[in-house]
């Protein structure tokens, strides 16, 4: 059915339409005929009835209660009749690919007129590549997985795959050799760090936080030991599947005894008699893609001391779905090891050897987290300042009372300075080995995760007060700062608490002191 023609009419011939039987409203210079509506309407029949809204010209009033994707809803679309004579609609919504002009939407290097000493070209180009895929293939499912808690859909994965971020996710190194990356517009000696940060804060703009660990969050912290200490059959055989997005796979360290403290595991894996096998029993939890992973990087207690294994999902693992507070995309689960048989093979590095296994990889897992809890705040403030410019109270714009500037001045400032510190260790990372990194970044990034997710909840708090009653609402013109705030604590946790990881961030400048520094 072909859609009916749209009238241009004027303002004065749609006032003439302002009674319960024929009832119509202008927004944003498209006239919309809202009579058989009206019963259905949410929030009752009186509100389109009002003299101030029948016939009359509502939209500050619709974007005073309605977010822009309620008129691009196919049911509200066929109510539009015709549109304004001689004016043009100026609101949009959301455009694939579009860099947002609000201030402080963006970080200052995508920000017109402005400049970095970090960023490329070809970091650039990259950037709107990675913006363009996002809207196109994630961003869409992402708000529907988010909302029925499947896990992210498999032709996600494939057009991830297809492109090779699954690959870039690790970050820069060998893995990526011969491969195209993003069609081309990167090669493998090319992409750094800066061009992962660019891919995880491109996909955090989604706003689904328990999605954004189901796509593939513990393939990021679960892969690289295989991929540093796996030996190459074992890496000939599970990189292309993951990378393919044919399998998954999951980091499994943490217990119900043992969070932070790595060394208290209670998984025990003991050689069997032939000497061919571990036996592995045990139990993980909150382990991240645990629901649907095919392979678990397990941290084990063996005769030696803690070994790190890689387990095929098979007889004797169960894997059992956590509800937490975020959507169970994420996969989060509880899993138990029951005499599971373990080839020796599997084996990740030396015997004994797992806790330098298992540290080997923190810094980078504490540096994606900053990179996606610098970007979901910077999208919180962008929620804030729009709401803060078109939402009126006591007769004025809210953001006219003093103590909402206060909020977003706070807001911004955290935003800012949390991208800075990032972007210049990011930096420290382009110019430095993996062990260097070891030496010499795992106290500042320590430092800048808990300065981070610090920073997040104080955010957060202010975000849901600026927003009143909607930001504790699941849905409708608040829903992205309640989700945020009933999140926000997941990357204050995962990773490393807090108070951990400052201490951490002590003692490792403490190593460092100069024995002569005196006052």
């Amino acid at each position: 059915m072909s859609a009916p023609q749209l009238k241009e009419l004027t303002r004065e011939e749609v006032a003439q339409h302002n009674k319960g039987d024929d009832l119509w409203v202008i927004i944003d210079a498209k006239v919309y005929n809202v009579t058989r509506f009206k019963n259905l309407h949410p929030g009752g029949v009186s509100v389109l009835t009002d003299e101030e809204v029948a016939g009359q010209d509502a939209t500050e009033a619709f974007f005073g209660l309605h977010r822009y994707e309620v008129l691009e809803k196919p049911q509200y679309k066929r109510l539009q009749v015709g549109t304004i004579k001689g004016e043009q609609s100026v609101i949009h919504g959301k455009i694939v690919g579009e860099t947002s002009k609000v201030p402080y939407a963006e970080p200052t290097w995508l920000s017109e007129g402005y400049h970095s000493p970090y960023y490329t070209d070809n970091h650039r180009e990259f950037q709107k590549a990675m913006r363009v895929f996002v809207d196109e293939n994630i961003y869409e499912d992402a708000q529907a997985r988010e909302d029925d808690g499947k896990r992210p859909s498999q032709e996600v994965f494939d057009k991830m795959a297809a492109v090779n971020l699954h690959a870039m996710r690790m970050g820069p190194g060998k893995h990526l050799q011969g491969l195209t990356l993003m069609n081309g517009i990167v090669t493998p000696e090319q992409f750094d760090y800066f061009h992962e940060l660019i891919i995880t804060q491109e996909i955090v703009r989604c706003g689904a936080r328990g999605y954004g660990d189901g796509l593939l969050g513990g393939k990021v912290i679960g892969l690289p030991p295989v991929l540093n200490f796996g030996t190459p059959e074992l890496k000939a055989k599970i990189l292309p599947e993951v990378f393919s997005g044919k399998k998954f796979i999951c980091l499994a360290i943490s217990e119900a005894q043992a969070g932070s403290d790595v060394m208290g595991l209670q998984t025990t894996a003991v050689k069997s008699e032939d000497g061919k096998e571990w036996i592995v029993n045990g139990t993980k939890k909150w382990i991240t893609n645990g629901s649907f992973a095919d392979y678990f990087t397990v941290g084990c207690k063996t005769e030696d001391g803690l070994t790190v294994l890689l387990i095929e999902r098979g007889p004797g693992v169960e894997t059992r779905t956590i509800k937490t507070s975020y959507s169970t995309a994420a996969g989060t689960a509880y899993i138990t090891f029951d005499n599971v048989g373990v080839p020796v093979g599997n084996t990740l590095g030396e015997v004994g050897g797992g806790i330098f296994v298992i540290l080997s990889n923190f810094n980078h897992e504490r540096w994606v987290m900053c990179c996606s809890s610098a970007r979901s705040q910077r999208s919180v403030v962008e929620e804030c300042l729009k709401w803060a410019t078109q939402r009126k109270a006591f007769g004025r714009p809210l953001i006219s009372q003093p103590v909402i500037r206060s909020k977003l001045a706070g807001m911004i400032a955290r935003t800012e300075s949390v991208q800075a510190w990032l972007e210049n260790l990011t930096y420290q990372m382009t110019h430095m080995t993996y062990k260097q990194q070891a030496n010499k970044l795992a106290g500042q990034i320590a430092f800048l995760k808990s300065y981070s997710t610090q920073c997040a909840q104080e955010t957060a708090k202010d975000a849901v007060q600026i927003f009143g009653g909607r930001g504790i609402t699941k849905s409708g013109m608040g829903k992205f700062v309640e989700h945020f705030y009933r999140t926000v604590t997941f990357d204050a946790l995962l990773g490393g608490a807090e108070d951990v990881l400052s201490d951490l961030g002590v003692r490792q400048a403490l190593r460092a002191m100069p024995k002569n520094a005196r006052l």
